[in-house]
């Protein structure tokens, strides 16, 4: 079916509207970008789209389209951490102008993750810690000249960083997702 032919697209284009109107306040995202994502959707499906033989399939392939879409973006939201208000100075050690004066709790909280990134950084296994430490440093090494300092060879510097940031990441993540008892021990 040709759903991009001008007809179609003048009898979709109110309905696409309303639908992703309609959806819209609950992903947290504009109508216009679920209408965009529904377009797009539209083009990539070329010959998966509905049968134009029926004049309701269209319309009940747009409204399912708009659904997905914005199950999507709901699921997209719950998975996207928004950057923080503080700002850091371009070292990330400590934070810089307004922020750093009016928000003395933050500063207390930062030092904390970093005290914890450390401490999981130096549990890393093996060469892991040297690795991290390398990446990490302010003097912002090549990675041919981390593998200098290392001893060992530039084309393995990928896989292993990737190793240990997965097992920085598990470390990391069991500290986090494990909760203290709350109320009353018995």
């Amino acid at each position: 079916m040709d759903l991009l032919k001008a007809d179609y697209l003048d009898k979709l284009g109110p309905l696409l509207s309303a639908e992703a109107a309609a959806e819209a306040p609950g992903t947290g995202v504009d109508a216009a970008d679920l209408e965009q994502a529904v377009w797009v959707r539209l083009l990539e499906s070329g010959r998966h789209a509905p049968d134009p033989a029926e004049p309701a399939e269209p319309a009940r392939w747009l409204r399912r389209a708009v659904r997905a879409e914005a199950r999507l973006a709901r699921r997209r939201a719950r998975r996207e951490i928004p950057y923080g208000h503080r700002q850091h100075s371009v070292d990330g050690s400590a934070p810089v102008g307004a922020a750093a004066a009016a928000e003395p709790e933050d500063a207390l909280l930062h030092g904390e993750e970093n005290r914890a990134l450390r401490s999981a950084v130096a549990r890393l296994p093996g060469r892991c810690p040297e690795l991290m430490k390398a990446l990490l440093s302010p003097r912002d090494l090549t990675y041919r000249e981390i593998a200098g300092e290392l001893g060992i060879s530039q084309g393995s510097l990928g896989p292993v960083r990737s190793r240990c940031l997965g097992c920085l990441r598990r470390m990391l993540a069991a500290e986090v997702a494990a909760p203290g008892l709350r109320g009353k021990e018995r």
